[in-house]
């Protein structure tokens, strides 16, 4: 047997009135530039609700605490860029202090609220199919894993 690590990621979904919270990547962005997406970043040496907890205010200068966060859906998908293994977490947002403000203008240029029946074009494609997911109750997607 092989084993190989995943990558992960950690992502933030704000709700607000059938809304979901989402930030356009900056052009110059090194990964997905001028593409709409979660507030997010990767798993540093913390737990995924402690990244989860940095990432809120280190991108929104908002704060949250670890009991105010629920894991609502889970992607686990192989990049088509360089083929590694990632894991997506998606977090619920259940309650903040702050409202959510733009922190790194060099990654994020735009914070917008859309419903999920309209989300924006273009979308990071696992974020896409994990806020639909989400929206049916679904709790995990695979993508990718095809030969």
């Amino acid at each position: 047997m092989e084993l190989h690590a995943n990558i992960v990621g950690v992502h933030l979904v704000f709700e607000r009135a059938g809304r979901v919270l989402l930030g356009l990547r900056s052009p110059d962005s090194a990964y997905a530039p001028g593409t709409w997406h979660l507030p997010a970043g990767h798993l540093e040496r913390e737990s995924a609700t402690g990244c989860a907890v940095r990432e809120a205010h280190e991108e929104l200068g908002v704060t949250i605490h670890e009991q105010d966060l629920r894991l609502v859906h889970i992607v686990h998908h192989r990049d088509g860029d360089d083929g590694r293994a990632r894991m997506q977490l998606l977090f619920h947002v259940l309650a903040h202090s702050g409202t959510p403000a733009i922190r790194e203008p060099d990654r994020c240029t735009a914070l917008e609220w859309w419903p999920y029946a309209a989300l924006p074009s273009p979308l990071v494609d696992y974020t896409a199919v994990a806020l639909t997911g989400i929206a049916a109750g679904r709790t995990y997607t695979e993508m990718g894993w095809s030969a």
